[in-house]
């Protein structure tokens, strides 16, 4: 069984930046962020394959947010920067396989 923990949400002002950290136990996975933001659904941000080799991002964050990954700590993670209120949300870390999921960390963007 995998363990997610994530970690780094917190209250920025809009044009701010953060660093989300999702500290994983078990073997590497290819991994995603997803968040959902105040009544609504899921959606999907990235997604890294196994290695780190591999990156996707949607639309609403390319250009701005970047996901990465260190094995080596089996840590995946979400730099986020130029951040909008519109990025407000939960956002948490999965596994691409085996339906694995953190708890979720709160991200607020407001002046």
């Amino acid at each position: 069984e995998v363990q997610l923990v994530e970690s780094g949400g917190g209250l920025v002002q809009p044009g701010g930046s953060l660093r989300l950290s999702c500290a994983a136990s078990g073997s590497a996975y290819a991994m995603t962020w997803v968040r959902q933001a105040p009544g609504k659904g899921l959606e999907w941000i990235s997604s890294i394959n196994s290695g780190g080799s591999s990156t996707s991002y949607a639309d609403s964050v390319k250009g701005r947010f970047a996901i990465s990954r260190d094995n080596a700590k089996n840590t995946l993670y979400l730099q986020m920067n130029s951040l909008k209120p519109e990025d407000t949300a939960v956002y948490y870390c999965g596994t691409l396989t085996g339906g694995y999921w953190g708890q979720g960390t709160q991200v607020t963007v407001s002046s």
